[in-house]
């Protein structure tokens, strides 16, 4: 019997998946991979962009990863950790104490970003025993209750379900689009001002148990904070004993050319929560955080069944060796400093392009209508990734206008070149009025 086609397939999904399960940007049914490359179901090949969303760091079905779950499987699969000692996990928590910025650490395993930052606020509350949480306006922890209730982006799923009390947001360092209606060189922190402002006027500054912060926020359009935001607001966390939790989910092992892109900023955060591309494909999640931190709920109070998987940590293992051999952190700096020099140059040549930004290969193009204005050009982002999608590129978008470059750092650098040609020409076709406004309803996008 055949595969079944495309439409069939689409059909299929649309039958047996809720919408709440899933966004849609491309109808790529894939089939096989290899690095930076996927093959649908039809035998076309796409250049991938977008990591598997930001998964596959190492490329996708790494050999190395895929020898050793195939070594793990036929010895192990599973042997649960809550309850016995397998080596595996154990090997794994000790290499992520070594490379991770935290102070005298302690490792905890889940499934998936959102459970680690949902373990991260128990962890935080318990720690501190206080319940407030701060957090930044368009950042996003993930769809479990707790992340979802820090998270500041999306708020109509809470509006029908609930959320978790005593969170509280502020404006995240938007240099491009500053909520303050500063310039770059006329700013004086008034981000920071205006945390200091809330804590005089809405929130007990010694009640708040951890401020929840992403590096570069991710999904609200790989925003890059001023070079010294992070000192100068861990100042102010360690004046009132607050924590700073940074999520690295999406960051993480190698993206911005440092294993953790809080690197990049000179702090060390009390506890970092790490997973999307840990298990090179395999689902895995880590808490790092300070002993002390880890060690402040009972047993069981944040745990898994199936966390700490034999499969999972030896892919993970494989994941940071692949790293660590091939000195991928170096190479994601410099191909990030190559794509980003010529999305710069596309900048020159297409007004669609208002701003490009980002660390290493963690890189966004913000699509605008109008330069000065740097009104979101929403439509023309949907185009953009639809006519991609048709010259053989997976990109998605961000906020609805700001494309999402996040190649595998194991892409070849003639294939970056030509996915970045690739995305010049969707761009080209896009302002020249060659993509028709039916595809609009083709892309759903989030």
């Amino acid at each position: 019997m055949g595969s079944p086609s495309k439409e069939e397939v689409l059909e299929r999904y649309s039958r047996v998946f809720p919408r709440a399960a899933r966004v849609t940007y491309a109808p790529i049914v894939g089939v096989k991979a290899r690095n930076a490359l996927v093959w649908d179901v039809e035998g076309r090949d796409y250049i991938d962009f977008l990591s598997d969303a930001a998964v596959q760091n190492v490329g996708h079905n790494n050999p190395r990863v895929v020898e050793a779950i195939k070594e793990q499987a036929e010895r192990l699969i599973h042997f649960t950790f809550i309850y016995g000692f397998p080596l595996e996990p154990l090997l794994l928590a000790e290499k992520l104490a070594k490379i991770a910025p935290v102070e005298n650490p302690k490792v905890s395993f889940g499934l998936t970003g959102s459970d680690a930052n949902d373990g991260a606020i128990k962890f935080a509350r318990a720690y501190t025993k206080r319940r407030a949480i701060l957090s930044y306006l368009r950042s996003y922890y993930g769809s479990t209750y707790g992340a979802m209730s820090v998270t500041g982006l999306e708020f109509e799923v809470r509006s029908i379900v609930g959320e978790l009390s005593d969170v509280h947001y502020i404006p995240y360092p938007n240099c491009y689009r500053c909520p303050f209606g500063k310039e770059p060189g006329s700013c004086h922190f008034e981000c920071l001002d205006y945390l200091k402002s809330k804590f005089e006027g809405e929130v007990y500054a010694d009640g708040v148990a951890a401020l929840f912060a992403e590096p570069i926020q991710g999904d609200a359009g790989m925003i890059v904070p001023p070079k010294d935001y992070f000192k100068r607001l861990k100042r102010i966390l360690d004046e009132h004993g607050i924590l700073l939790v940074v999520d690295e989910v999406q960051s993480g092992l190698g993206r911005t050319g440092r294993w953790f892109a809080i690197e990049h900023f000179g702090v060390k955060p009390d506890v970092i929560t790490l997973a999307k591309p840990l298990g090179g494909g395999l689902p895995i999640s880590a808490i790092i955080g300070r002993g002390e931190i880890l060690d402040s709920l009972p047993p069981l109070g944040h745990a898994f069944t199936l966390s700490g998987n034999p499969v999972a940590s030896r892919a993970a293992l494989a994941v940071i060796e692949e790293i660590e051999e091939k000195d991928l952190l170096r190479r994601a700096e410099r191909l990030g400093k190559r794509a980003k020099k010529r999305l710069d140059r596309m900048k020159e040549e297409h007004e669609l392009i208002g701003d490009v930004r980002g660390l290493g290969l963690m890189l966004g193009v913000d699509l605008v209508k109008d330069r000065e204005t740097k009104e979101r050009a929403y439509e023309e982002a949907r185009k953009v990734v639809w006519r991609a999608y048709e010259l053989g590129l997976i990109v998605a978008f961000l906020q609805g206008n700001v494309l999402r470059i996040q190649p595998p750092l194991t892409i070849e650098e003639e294939l970056l070149d030509e996915g970045l040609d690739r995305l010049e020409r969707a761009v080209g076709d896009v302002e020249e009025g060659r993509v028709p406004d039916e595809v609009l309803t083709k892309v759903q996008g989030w």
